[in-house]
């Protein structure tokens, strides 16, 4: 079995891991002048070698996207941190804030020299203000210590770090809208081209960056490409933070290097409960195709995902046995796409009022042929066509669904439920957040 290789994660049982004085206990903040002392365009050039790709979901390369910001341009620089953190089942970078937020916030003080940003956001998810206050005591205590303010460390570089708290948008997790949040306007997708690297925060050059990708930073500095390499692969190298949920014995966080698979993390995670098989898994929360228990041996990586129809998505993958009908569960999640719809395109505002619409006739035992060859043809005529990846997500559950269960929608009668277990999303907010 593969081993679990705890690098974030690694002194989480350190009761006071999350003060100034307990990170640096473990060796926190020895990045810091390492870095400060190397030109920035080569802490850019690192972080490319290493192939680290971001952990927020789409896995687009790090370091390419820092690359991507203008240089001597004249215009103020802003590196932007998403910790809205609100996708079904994910639950990987809140426990990051709350256990060491300083790891964080040490990447996102290398960060910002690297790409010249003088001013650096930390957008949390309002609903969860322990990580937003053990964030913002993080700040006060690095500001006070002198490394984020004025000329750090004699450096010359000067950075103000704002945590600023969502209010319980699950589209502002979606880089543009977030932006717009923080603008102070409505929390809507911008049509791209052009891109925040150019054209982010108030019109100027901007990095936004998932709270995982930026964790790795200070490790990356501290050992070097080679080190960082020797996990993972190829394609996908490095580690990851990976949030096991559902029906596992013991639901929480497992880091390892990319590679694993799942039939290993549930080894891991002390196999189904009751001993049962596994009936369907998703690799990364609700926006990706399920897989089967034919695809436990699959590699958890990037490209494996691909190839096997599914994406690895924010690496939180949710286990679902035989309680569980396929057809409620993904009624369930249309329901939230729709709830969560800001509304600003037809494809995602009136598709997902159809999807959800047809989905409970199968509910209700109603549904018929014609209807599934319905869901298809709307699902085709979102995916693809939304101004932002949430239309995607909502396409996304019902395909894969009849795929490899249209036995369930043919027969329109849900799977007997076992009412001693709680509801699947439940059940996996729970298990996860409670460690």
């Amino acid at each position: 079995m593969t081993p679990l290789t705890p690098v974030i994660t690694e002194h989480w049982d350190t009761p006071d891991l999350f003060t100034i004085e307990g990170y640096r206990r473990k060796g926190g903040y020895r990045a810091l002048p390492k870095a400060l002392a190397m030109d920035p365009d080569a802490i850019i050039g690192m972080v490319k070698d290493t192939g680290l790709r971001g952990r927020g979901g789409a896995g687009f390369p790090t370091g390419l996207k820092w690359s991507f910001v203008p240089q001597n341009d004249g215009k103020p620089h802003y590196l932007v941190v998403n910790a809205d953190e609100s996708e079904p089942g994910a639950c990987k970078d809140v426990p990051i804030m709350i256990a060491n937020p300083h790891a964080l916030l040490e990447g996102v003080i290398i960060a910002s020299y690297a790409i010249r940003a003088s001013h650096a956001f930390i957008y949390i998810r309002g609903e969860v203000p322990q990580s937003i206050r053990r964030v913002a005591a993080a700040i006060r205590e690095a500001e006070q210590a002198g490394l984020i303010g004025d000329n750090i460390s004699g450096s010359g570089f000067s950075l103000s770090v704002t945590v600023h708290s969502g209010a319980g948008a699950y589209i502002c997790g979606e880089e543009t809208a977030l932006l717009n949040s923080l603008e102070g306007l409505r929390g809507q997708p911008r049509l791209k081209p052009p891109f925040p690297a150019t054209h982010g925060l108030y019109a100027s050059p901007t990095v936004v960056n998932n709270v995982e990708t930026i964790a790795n930073v200070p490790w990356i500095i501290n050992n070097g490409v080679d080190w960082f390499r020797q996990f993972g692969t190829e394609k996908s190298p490095g580690f990851k933070v990976f949030a096991v949920s559902g029906h596992v014995v013991r639901p929480g966080i497992y880091e390892a290097p990319l590679g694993i698979t799942m039939g290993e993390l549930l080894e891991y995670a002390g196999g189904v409960i009751g001993g049962g098989p596994v009936k369907f898994w998703l690799p990364g929360g609700s926006s990706v195709p399920m897989l089967t228990a034919d695809h436990l041996d699959t590699p958890l990586t990037y490209e494996a995902m691909v190839d096997a129809g599914s994406m690895l998505g924010t690496g939180t993958p949710m286990i679902f046995n035989n309680t569980i009908s396929v057809v409620k569960a993904v009624t369930r999640w249309l329901e939230f796409y729709k709830h969560e719809s800001c509304g600003k395109c037809t494809p995602c505002r009136e598709g997902t009022y159809w999807i959800t619409g047809l989905l409970d006739k199968f509910e209700a035992g109603h549904g018929t042929d014609p209807d599934m060859d319905l869901l298809n043809e709307v699902c085709g005529h979102i995916m693809g066509r939304s101004f932002c990846a949430l239309g995607d997500a909502a396409a996304t559950p019902y395909p894969a669904a009849v795929k490899y269960f249209r036995d369930e929608f043919q027969t329109a009668t849900s799977v007997p439920v076992d009412e001693s277990f709680p509801p699947a999303a439940g059940y996996v907010f729970e298990g996860v957040a409670a460690r």
